[in-house]
This record gives C-alpha cells, structure tokens and sequence, in this order.
C-alpha cells in the first residue's frame, strides 16, 4: 500500500473546533464554557474573551458567525449526540426536535420548530437560543458538528437546510431516536 493509502484522514476545521468544544467540557472547563455563554445574545466576536477559544481554528471571515454561535449555544448545553459509523438515522436540529417532541408531546414544539425553520438568518441566534435551551431542558443531545454545517448553509436557496431539518422531524425518524434514548 501507498503512504497516502494508509494515512488517515485529517479532520476538518469543523471537526476539530467541535472536538476542542467537547474537550473543554469533558475537562469541566468552567471558566471556558462561562466565557463562551456570555457570548450568546451578542454579535459574533463583540466578546473578545471568546477570541482565544474561537480564531484558533482560523475559519473563513464569511462563516465566523457560525463558529462563535455554536460555541455559545455548545457551552449552554455540551450533550454531543455521538453516532456511530453504522447508524443511519439523522441527528440534525430536526431530528433532536423530534425526540424532544416524542419526549413531552406537547404542541407548542411544533410550533416553535416551525418558526425556527421560518426564521431569518438574523433572528436565527435568538431561535436557537431558545431552541437549546428547550433541548437541554429535557437532556436531548444535538450533534453540533451538524449544527456547524448546517448554520453555514441556511441561507442556500434551494433551503436544502430547513427541508433536511422537517424531513427529520416529521419523516419517521421520532420512533428510532425513543428506542435509542
């Protein structure tokens, strides 16, 4: 075999920006994980002390919003949803709404899902925000890597975003996430 065959894989930027997060959290950093939820309600960068835990993985100025979002709403609620190779099921935003909407059978999610996928990428923080905290409330996991992608991506024409997040929540995938809670 060639040295390129048997090298792995080098994650990506994201990859590794999550990975950081979940250290942080694995490691109980509690001054880190405060700094970077005092970044929520804020524009991206305004709190500077998020800096050191965001610019480290140098993303793309057009996407820096994303990273110093998620790592707010990661710091509010550090519960990777970890799949395994072998697992199909989808673990966006929808299909952690879906388990929560298995778990409380209440309509108000519904209603509140709807709106986050009706939001404007401006009022999208707000949202989510909210969204994660709901989430957190019943120890639903998000898979934040997906989350990172995703957040990239709402603002794609074809909204391929917000039609991936309802097919996973009102496409069937409710009872494969009871069974695996």
């Amino acid at each position: 075999m060639s040295e390129t065959a048997t090298a792995k894989v080098q994650p990506g930027k994201g990859e590794r920006f999550i990975r950081y997060l979940e250290e942080l959290a694995d490691k109980e950093d509690r001054a880190a994980l405060a700094c970077l939820r005092r970044s929520l309600g804020k524009s991206p960068g305004e709190a500077a002390e998020t800096h050191r835990y965001v610019l480290r993985f140098n993303p793309e100025q057009w996407d820096e919003w994303a990273y110093y979002l998620i790592a707010g709403l990661f710091a509010m609620h550090p519960e990777s949803w970890r799949k395994t190779e072998d697992d199909k099921r989808l673990t966006n935003l929808g299909a952690s709404f879906a388990w929560l909407k298995s778990k409380t059978d209440s309509d108000s999610i519904e209603k509140r899902f709807v709106a986050l996928l009706d939001c404007h990428a401006d009022d999208l923080a707000d949202h989510l925000r909210h969204a994660v905290s709901l989430l957190r409330s019943k120890e639903i996991p998000v898979d934040w890597l997906q989350l990172l992608r995703d957040l990239r991506n709402w603002n794609h024409e074809d909204r391929f975003v917000q039609r991936g997040w309802a097919r996973a929540f009102w496409g069937g995938n409710q009872a494969d996430n009871e069974q695996s809670s």
